[in-house]
């Protein structure tokens, strides 16, 4: 009779799912999932930290659309993975996190590491369970990739006792779903009558307007809402994900005049991002617009703000058939708004040309986010990781295609980026990849920097390094003056091209402007991962960070 662990059941249910690659850092609790991983074929990546292991899955979920895969141990391991999970959460991505936990025969007894981690996990997940025992292991994991798709997507969480997981079972007695017999379609359009409405409302409208958010990526939905927007002939603003959905260039997409757009727009069309604080909670929309929302999770619409009709289902499922339901009735007298929102754009953008263009030293944000915007390319990943400093790159910084950009998500969580990093690498090594970090967000994670150079994950790193937590520290300046608005928000000058090298990558210090492409084009070179540690002037905010609406 063939017997089978809980940990080679673990990997057999992975394996079924497409997984090819966990993320992890080892424990005692877990490492028979490393022997079924190895088994399988599954890669196994090691970091030094569990929260870069969760980003990472995280990561790997946003760039291919699968379900991106974490391992901990129990206690510290389990709870160091919290921030990943939860930044998963906040940002709709599928990941699953598999914790380790003590023996059953040792449960409420003090064992190692032993923790509730389900109740700590329940608030930020979509699912949260124990497994009660080895022969439903795989069930059970396939239950929580099932559970991460249902509506919007997002992270499970299950935790595997020790005992369970190593011993093992009749294969015959073990429940292991078949693959593509347990999961099915999500792709729902909603009501047909909802369509047919948004399509008379589209026909009327003489200034709309649509705004693309990161559920036009979730649902790979690109071509769809550009069908949309060409036959509807109405212009298309992006945020999150959603970014890249019309390539730099595009005649109906804009990027500067968003605000300008919502105060005249007579029909707004918000579809895959909530009404958050991104949003201004719904209130940075015109009162007198008609507003529409599509979203994947029923929860979202109307939240925050009314609105005059809701669209629940598959965001490209949704815009295509309204494409088809509207066809290009009124497209023509929307021609003088595009026009008149490409000539405001125009203005906006000669506007802050001389800080674009500056030579001034400390090197000005704005130019070192010109830079690097000019040196991607169409197979480039761009990763956002800091506070100020991308907040500058998302008024600048133009991916150059569906999915290509990263950045944390509505979270807002520090640290991403070089588990991103790691993540993208690993999914599309065919893929340039340049990540630009604020000197803070980089020291979060940043010793996984050498994860990096032991897996040969060649990328182009950019620290914009001001030495402050320049978002916050606005605010707090603003309020309590320059003497007390500094406390807790000026850091040591860090040399962290001497930090690469160190770790066996590639680094440069520049200081003119001038040096940043000649450096960038070296990094991307050496084919080492590297860093360039730009020296970017401490007095400088960018727009958003002055908006904030925490300092209203």
């Amino acid at each position: 009779m063939t017997e089978i662990s809980g940990g080679h059941l673990v990997a057999k249910a992975l394996k079924n799912e497409g997984v090819d690659t966990i993320f992890t850092l080892s424990g005692g609790h877990i490492i028979d999932i490393y022997d079924g991983c190895l088994d399988e074929g599954i890669k196994i990546i090691d970091v030094r930290h569990e929260q870069v292991a969760a980003h990472a899955a995280d990561g790997y979920s946003r760039v291919t659309g699968r379900t991106g895969v974490a391992v901990v141990t129990a206690g510290p391991g389990t709870t160091d993975a919290v921030t990943g999970v939860a930044n998963a959460y906040r940002a709709q991505s599928p990941m699953l996190l598999i914790g380790g936990q003590g023996a059953l025969t040792q449960h409420q007894m003090g064992s190692l590491q032993d923790l509730p981690h389900v109740d700590i996990m329940k608030p930020i997940t979509k699912f949260a369970s124990s497994v009660p025992s080895t022969a439903r292991v795989a069930d059970m994991v396939t239950m929580a990739f099932r559970e991460s798709h249902n509506g919007a997507p997002g992270p499970s969480f299950l935790e595997i006792p020790r005992d369970v997981l190593d011993a093992k079972v009749p294969l015959e007695k073990a429940r292991i779903p078949e693959a593509g017999k347990y999961r099915w379609s999500t792709r729902s359009m909603g009501d047909p009558k909802d369509i047919e409405k948004l399509a008379g409302i589209l026909a009327k409208a003489k200034q709309p307007v649509v705004l693309l958010g990161t559920q036009v990526w979730t649902c790979r939905a690109a071509d769809e809402a550009t069908r949309f927007a060409k036959t509807v002939n109405i212009p298309v603003f992006m945020n999150g994900a959603g970014r890249g959905t019309l390539p730099p260039g595009d005649s109906h997409g804009f990027q500067l005049t968003r605000r300008y757009a919502f105060n005249k727009a007579d029909v707004i069309v918000i579809v895959g991002t909530p009404f958050d604080f991104r949003m201004g909670y719904g209130a940075r929309l015109s009162k007198s617009a008609t507003v529409v929302q599509i979203d994947m999770d029923y929860s979202t619409v109307g939240k925050n703000r009314d609105i005059d009709l809701g669209l629940v289902g598959d965001v490209g499922v949704i815009l295509g058939a309204v494409a088809d339901a509207a066809g290009k009735d009124g497209a023509e007298s929307r021609k003088p708004w595009l026009a008149e929102l490409r000539a405001e754009e125009g203005r906006l953008e000669e506007e802050r040309l001389p800080k674009i263009k500056s030579d001034a030293t400390p090197i000005h944000p704005y130019r070192l986010v010109y830079e690097i915007d000019q040196f991607l390319d169409e197979n480039t990943q761009y990763i956002g990781d800091g506070g100020d400093i991308v907040t500058f790159s998302g008024q600048v910084v133009k991916p150059r295609g569906p999915g290509l950009w990263m950045d944390p998500g509505p979270l807002g969580t520090l640290g991403v980026g070089v588990p991103f990093v790691m993540a993208a690498k690993l999914a599309r090594p065919d893929r340039n990849v340049v990540a630009l970090f604020g000197d803070g967000a980089f020291g979060l994670t940043g010793f996984d920097f050498e994860t990096l150079v032991r897996n040969k994950l060649p990328f182009v790193g950019v620290v914009g390094n001001n030495s402050a937590w320049n978002q916050i520290r606005f605010g707090q300046i603003a309020r309590f003056g320059k003497e007390r608005g500094d406390v807790g928000n000026l850091m040591g000058d860090v040399h962290f091209e001497k930090f690469a090298q160190m770790l066996g990558g590639y680094g440069e210090e520049v200081r003119d402007p001038k040096d940043i492409r000649p450096a960038l084009e070296r990094a991307r070179e050496s084919g080492l991962p590297s860093l360039i540690n730009v020296w970017i002037d401490p007095e400088a905010y960018s727009p958003g960070t002055q908006n904030q609406t925490m300092y209203k």
